[in-house]
């Protein structure tokens, strides 16, 4: 992941308490320091996302995201309850390796894609890579976030006191142990075609815009053996 076209020493420090505040919806009424803060952020458990059985409770998983949504005053507009999608990878292991999205396009005739990546609080996607399919190129893409920050990992020299944000259960399996932290409205981007990468939730989670080129499902790679869609 290259760097980013600017960051802030807020971000690099991880000083995430403010970020949620920083950027009122348009939609809402502006928030104040106890709507977004560090206060209104749930901390969750696998306990909270499986049953018994270690079966994934979906709706629990939404109910924790729309809750972030209204802690960020981010609009759940129906085409968001219709379309946004949730997944656990088949990981087990959804309070801290996760995630939920929403592609608003995807054009293969035109190669572009727009998407919309939802992380809780130190959820982490798993480390993968994108490589040509028979539908186009490898994925390009670039990532800002909106509410809150990410922690974003990539190929080259390591970054050692960022590592301990990848969870343990992936902390020895990923390729990518370069961290560049995005606060709101900072840039970074995939440093070439085909590389490794994943990304971070904030303490208080984040909501991020990707910007790509056209993703076909079948070029994605996980370097965790386990992990599926």
């Amino acid at each position: 992941m290259r760097t980013p076209n600017r960051i802030s020493r807020r971000s690099l420090l991880a000083g995430a308490a403010a970020t949620g505040a920083a950027m009122a919806n348009p939609w809402s009424t502006p928030a104040s320091a106890d709507d977004c803060g560090p206060s209104r952020v749930k901390t969750y458990t696998n306990a909270d996302f499986y049953d018994s059985e270690g079966n994934f409770q979906i709706d629990n998983a939404r109910a924790a995201y729309y809750d972030m949504f209204e802690r960020f005053h981010y609009p759940i507009s129906e085409t968001l309850q219709a379309d946004m999608w949730i997944l656990d990878f088949n990981l087990g292991d959804f309070a801290r390796v996760g995630m939920a999205g929403i592609f608003w396009l995807n054009r293969q005739d035109y190669n572009y894609f727009g998407h919309e990546i939802y992380l809780l609080p130190g959820q982490m996607i798993p480390e993968h890579c994108h490589v040509p399919t028979d539908k186009g190129a490898a994925k390009m893409e670039s990532w800002q976030p909106r509410k809150g920050m990410i922690y974003t990992f990539g190929e080259g020299d390591p970054t050692p006191e960022l590592i301990e944000k990848i969870p343990p259960s992936q902390r020895e399996l990923v390729h990518s142990r370069r961290c560049t932290p995005l606060g709101i409205d900072e840039i970074g981007h995939l440093n070439r075609l085909e590389a490794w990468h994943f990304m971070v939730g904030g303490p208080e989670g984040a909501l991020v815009t990707e910007y790509g080129t056209f993703h076909d499902m079948d070029g994605l790679r996980f370097s965790n053996p386990k992990a599926s869609l």
